[in-house]
């Protein structure tokens, strides 16, 4: 009686918020708790939740049954909820790693068109946040848990030059000229190593 209570003001606060924020099931787990008399046995599950409008959040839940820990999962996602400033709305303002205990991830700007290349946890925290381009690499640990965290990490430390330049006490003019004479040298460089290597090659091929 007590747990048909719970689930019914669950389905009424899914109601009352609408469909602002979608819920994405990321991975379920069945977890042992040796006790006096034998094993007892309950769910663990992870869940990402988005607004696909810039705001994300992860959460984990355990309980004796599936539906509640998902239930767990996404009340506590949802009071985790972090902003992530992006790039017409597309897309991050910067590349960035983030680290969680032994995970470790990429996350790049990609231009429009590309979509989202990443895998597993990393897709699907991207989707419920909304990005629609991005290159993800993940070189660390596979565990969900620590992708989904290093994920968000990665994401926490992700600033546009509007809040670049209130820091700085400059223009937002000033940071995208600064961008963009960075990336320019950076193209420059890539061209010089092109060059390098096509010669060296061709030194010894002759």
């Amino acid at each position: 009686m007590a747990r048909e209570q719970r689930e019914a003001r669950g389905r009424d606060r899914e109601r009352e918020e609408g469909d602002e924020f979608i819920d994405k099931l990321v991975a379920v787990n069945r977890v042992a708790k040796v006790v006096k008399g034998g094993r007892r046995f309950a769910f663990s599950a992870l869940v990402v939740v988005g607004d696909q409008k810039g705001r994300v959040g992860y959460g984990s839940g355990k309980a004796r049954e599936v539906p509640e820990a998902i239930r767990k999962a996404t009340e506590q996602a949802r009071r985790a909820l972090i902003r992530v400033p992006m790039r017409e709305g597309r897309t991050l303002h910067h590349d960035m790693e983030g680290r969680f205990g032994a995970g470790h991830v990429l996350l790049r700007s990609a231009p429009a068109g590309t979509g989202i290349i990443a895998g597993g946890p990393l897709r699907v925290v991207f989707e419920a946040l909304g990005i629609a381009d991005v290159v993800a690499k993940s070189f660390g640990s596979r565990n969900p848990h620590n992708m989904v965290k290093a994920a968000l990490a990665a994401l926490k430390a992700c600033q546009s030059p509007r809040m670049v330049a209130q820091r700085r006490g400059k223009k937002v003019s000033e940071i995208l000229s600064g961008r963009r004479d960075a990336q320019a040298r950076d193209a420059q460089a890539r061209e010089a190593q092109a060059r390098d290597a096509q010669a060296t090659a061709g030194a010894s091929h002759g």
